[in-house]
């Protein structure tokens, strides 16, 4: 009877012990599978273990596209003490499903005051906090100037009729005007996004985001002819739906495509030999009636409800919200920072950018960020197959539409 008794004391305190570990140890899943997110993130979490000692730090790192297709297993299942998501609609998804942590004692007033009320609201539902924001950044035509004036292009096209042109006297003289993969659907987005904003404006996009228009709406329809007037052209390379943008960005440097609608993430990729042949344009204007509209997501940092070590989640998120380490951050991936008080890295993408970005009339996120995700999911399959199939926009609109009465019927 003592030995059964010592057996279980004996487990009873190894199993406290490891209690004790596993309390110590913060596990952090993480989207930025790039090498300069990557290393940014390492840095960051260095930092943080040097004024934690305490905490053991856990990085698991996994490609964008599988993680995004991840996420909600490991929210549902057994999931890490901190998770690399999206602020806005997709975070607010979760947290109506009850699988997000309140951080609402993090944003005390001092912090409110280094952040713009955007960041903090997109990271807001009824009031609370779920979510700590950390950079946004911006996304338009990246292009090849040596390239352009090859063609006889003298400037990035400001207005539709000139990008039409431009595309034709690319082609004329043997270059791909548009760069773009589609494999992950998500590319094929931007272009719906930006032909909408230009063509119908912001309060139009956003409602149709909410699912308050019809995809058989006539105004969804002239995106449509905007961007079948490119297919016409042969705007864009062909074989996109089998590579990635991370491929297809080789087809900029490599001389043979000239321009690519993509956010400013692409900067740290530039080679050495091609960066200053680079430059940036915002989406040419369409009508020229709608405001200046902009995508610029933003990301952020949550903690899954069922999360096992929350204390340390929390001390990590606080240190994330510091201006230095989102100055590092983003430093290091050229985006800019949330907190106001963190300097912008000396760079002429991001000085480009945030110029842009506090020039425009409205912001949105980004399709498959600002609308439900089941309904992005099939909506991008079906832009993809519009750009190799243009006949068929009857049958994808008729099946995004199904999509959209049931996902947003009235509850």
């Amino acid at each position: 009877m003592k030995a059964v008794l010592a057996v279980a004391i004996a487990a009873l305190l190894l199993a406290a012990i490891a209690d004790r570990g596993a309390a110590s140890s913060l596990v952090i899943n993480s989207n930025a599978s790039d090498p300069a997110p990557r290393a940014a993130w390492e840095q960051a979490i260095d930092g943080f273990k040097a004024a934690n000692p305490d905490v053991e730090v856990r990085l698991n790192v996994f490609d964008h596209e599988s993680y995004k297709k991840s996420i909600r297993n490991w929210l549902t299942s057994s999931p890490p003490d901190v998770v690399f998501w999206f602020a806005g609609t997709r975070m607010r998804q979760f947290v109506e499903l009850g699988l997000l942590q309140d951080v609402s004692a993090l944003f005390t007033e001092g912090v409110r005051g280094e952040f713009l009320p955007t960041a903090v609201d997109l990271v807001t539902l009824n009031g609370r906090q779920y979510g700590v924001p950390y950079a946004h950044y911006h996304i338009g035509l990246f292009f090849r100037r040596d390239l352009l004036e090859k063609a006889g292009v003298g400037a990035p096209p400001a207005d539709w009729p000139a990008f039409l042109a431009a595309c034709d006297k690319l082609n004329a003289a043997g270059i791909a005007p548009i760069a773009i993969g589609t494999k992950d659907l998500w590319p094929a987005a931007a272009w719906f996004d930006y032909l909408d904003l230009r063509t119908n404006g912001y309060r139009f996009h956003m409602e149709l985001m909410r699912g308050k228009v019809a995809y058989a709406d006539a105004r969804v329809r002239t995106i449509f002819a905007r961007w079948r007037e490119l297919l016409d052209r042969r705007c864009f390379v062909p074989h996109h739906a089998s590579a990635k943008w991370q491929e297809s960005q080789a087809l900029l440097y490599q001389g043979r495509a000239a321009m690519m609608l993509i956010g400013s993430y692409i900067v740290p990729s530039f080679p050495p030999d091609v960066r200053n042949q680079m430059d940036f344009a915002p989406f040419p204007r369409i009508n020229p009636a709608v405001g200046a509209y902009e995508d610029a997501p933003m990301n952020s940092l949550h903690i899954p409800a069922r999360a096992r070590n929350q204390d340390a989640a929390k001390r990590f998120l606080a240190h994330v919200l510091r201006a230095d380490v989102q100055e590092g951050i983003n430093r290091a991936i050229l985006n800019i920072p949330v907190n106001r008080n963190a300097a912008i890295a000396d760079d002429r993408f991001l000085d480009a950018g945030r110029k842009l970005l506090n020039s425009a009339d409205a912001l949105a996120q980004f399709f498959d960020r600002d609308t439900d995700e089941e309904l992005a999911t099939i909506a991008m399959k079906g832009f993809q197959e519009f750009m190799l199939k243009p006949e068929r926009l009857d049958a994808i609109l008729s099946n995004i539409e199904r999509a959209r009465q049931r996902i947003y019927k009235p509850r």
